[in-house]
């Protein structure tokens, strides 16, 4: 039978709200911490015990709670972020809704000191089942430190909810990394059952914030995201950066050696908030479409600050959520930056300027070198130094031979013939050297010894001069000596007589012979006659399939890159020492060409030092 209509109480209205913002023991460690944040603090320590569940404290230095607002900050909606519709609407804080410590004083054992710049001592309050102790005097430096015993300890429905122990405190870890990620300009450490996990030293940045706009420290922020995510993640990716009106991105996009089976690798902020957005995750995705395998997920920490007011945080009571004004602009911003960061030939890759050391003198964006800035060729100098130490080590040898009285030549150390030694303008992938069992190109480059997929790399310079084609409205096409006729279905064609325009952009001159006969009067020119009749039905079942529109829209890239599959030079195809440099060359001209169409790698460094270490020299 229904009950009459009725206020609810405070602990249960509170219990209630905790469902929503305290999911689990990391939904409260993200609320603390960003409270941490907010109150402009510069070191924040986290202590956990159980996964989070047995124990959840959370120590600032930030500006304090004075002693007659500590009450007040357990209750709800109450808060010192926001005072008015206009502080909604243009907010730049990370918390603002005045629930998060209400709902924890509802589920947990919470105790709560903090001590002000002018208070003599700290004060302390406690809550337990809603009720609100009175201050008492604490010990507290300036700052504020919350704990949190036992969550979930008087609704033990929701309590049965939580994981295990580690499952738990992986996700505290996650939460913590993608905050200590937002921030590079404060200290951050993590223990777990007395166990330190993370510690991380504040990076100074000239202007505080990362997310302010003008003179945030871009060092700063990719030390810390080589500090979180180690050096494999600096040594595949490529940094991005980008300003336009008042629209700013920077980080890092790995490049697809670097993706993974999940989403997990995958930091997107917005002024400073981690969120996961249907449109920024759609143009992220598309920037990735022409590089990356379909199966395979994107790496990236990237950072996109605008005008507080372009963007409602106001979704979702967690506040994962965005909701941007002009979520169209955004995404072609998103999309074109990332893209373009990816896509930028070897060429274009210009080396850090050396400092009196031999180190750089400008911070190198990434922890390691990128396998493109591997290949940066070395100045002359470093060049003629090479030499002479090559010219110093074969004279010791010989030295050496002469004192054991052998007199047998030693092993032939000279320099490669021509075009060696090194010419004064290197290219990244060096000179081939030849051909390994007709599937790999070896060549030698100022770091060592380059390894090519002559097939992946030469499908991708296909691909994209089909591209460039066709965004020029046609494909050139190369008329045929004599036609090749060929068995087609009679869909085949219907379809030749039916999108003979589209046919021409793709380079095919096509006319039935018979209603199950065709001929090929022409075909692009980048094709190899041996393939045009397979390519030809190709082309035809894509057409007859999805129609021309589609064909040369949202399928054209699966459709060009078939062509450029057929196109390719094949496994066992030999090759010259001079078709090899040119395909090098072709690769250093073209976009996005370390990895093939479908986001395999197309070329490998092994530096000198990698091959020492393989042979144990030095040792």
């Amino acid at each position: 039978m229904p009950h009459s209509i009725r206020l609810l109480p405070d602990l249960l209205i509170n219990q209630i709200a905790a469902g929503e913002v305290i999911e689990r023991p990391a939904s409260a460690l993200k609320e603390l911490m960003e409270n941490s944040l907010d109150a402009g603090a510069t070191d924040i320590a986290v202590q956990l015990e159980g996964g989070g569940v047995k124990l959840l404290r959370v120590r600032d230095n930030g500006k304090g709670i004075a002693k007659n607002e500590l009450p007040l900050a357990l209750m709800r909606h109450a808060t010192s972020k926001i005072a008015s519709l206009d502080d909604l609407q243009r907010v730049a804080s990370m918390g603002f809704r005045g629930e998060a410590l209400a709902s924890m004083a509802a589920v947990a054992q919470l105790g709560l000191s903090s001590r002000t710049a002018e208070d003599a001592h700290g004060w302390k309050v406690e809550a337990i089942d809603g009720h609100i102790s009175e201050p008492i005097p604490s010990s507290q430096p300036q700052g504020t430190s919350i704990e949190l015993r036992e969550l979930y300890f008087n609704t033990p429905a929701r309590r049965k909810f939580l994981k295990s122990d580690s499952t738990e405190f992986a996700h505290c870890d996650e939460t913590f990394k993608r905050i200590a990620l937002s921030r590079p300009d404060v200290a951050f450490s993590l223990q777990h059952n007395g166990k330190t996990i993370w510690q991380l030293p504040a990076a100074p940045l000239p202007n505080p914030l990362p997310h302010t706009g003008e003179g945030a420290n871009v060092s700063g922020i990719l030390e810390r995201i080589a500090a979180i995510l180690g050096p494999e993640f600096g040594e595949a990716a490529v940094a991005v950066e980008r300003r336009a009106a008042n629209l700013s991105l920077q980080g890092l996009a790995a490049l697809p050696a670097y993706s993974r089976s999940t989403r997990d690798a995958q930091y997107f902020f917005v002024n400073g908030r981690f969120i996961r957005d249907k449109v920024a995750s759609h143009a992220l995705r598309q920037a990735y479409q022409d590089i990356l395998h379909h199966q395979r997920h994107p790496a990236f920490v990237l950072f996109l600050d605008m005008p507080p007011e372009q963007v409602d945080v106001n979704v979702h009571p967690a506040k994962s959520e965005v909701r941007f004004r002009e979520s169209q602009g955004i995404h072609q911003f998103l999309f074109h930056t990332v893209q373009e960061a990816l896509s930028a030939p070897m060429k274009d890759s210009a080396p850090q300027p050396a400092a009196a050391n031999g180190e750089s003198a400008v911070p190198s964006p990434h922890p390691a070198y990128t396998p493109r800035q591997q290949g940066i060729a070395f100045d002359a100098a470093q060049r003629q130094a090479t030499y002479r130490l090559w010219e110093t080590q074969t004279a010791e040898k010989g030295e050496e031979r002469r004192e054991k009285g052998k007199t047998e030549p030693a092993f032939d150390v000279t320099l490669p013939p021509s075009p060696f030694p090194l010419p004064a303008v290197e290219h990244p992938l060096g000179y081939a050297l030849g051909q390994l069992s007709g599937v790999y190109i070896l060549a030698q480059n100022a770091q060592g010894l380059i390894v090519v997929d002559m097939h992946a790399a030469h499908e991708r310079i296909v691909y994209e001069r089909l591209k460039a084609a066709l965004d020029n409205e046609r494909i050139a096409a190369q008329p045929l000596l004599i036609p090749v006729s060929f068995y087609a279905e009679p869909l085949d064609v219907a379809t030749v007589e039916a999108e003979q325009e589209a046919l021409h952009k793709l380079g095919f001159d096509l006319a039935p012979l018979s209603p199950t006969q065709l001929a090929l009067r022409a075909m692009p020119t980048m094709l190899k006659q041996s393939e045009a009749e397979t390519m030809a039905l190709e082309v035809l079942r894509e057409l007859r399939e999805y129609g021309a529109s589609r064909a040369l829209t949202e399928r054209r890239n699966e459709l060009l890159a078939t062509m450029a599959c057929h196109a390719s030079v094949r496994a066992n195809h030999a090759l010259s020492i001079t078709e090899m440099n040119a395909l090098l060359r072709e690769m250093e001209q073209t976009e996005r060409a370390d990895q093939c169409n479908h986001g395999r790698p197309t070329w490998f460094q092994m530096t000198m030092g990698d091959l020492d270490k393989m042979f144990m020299r030095g040792k």
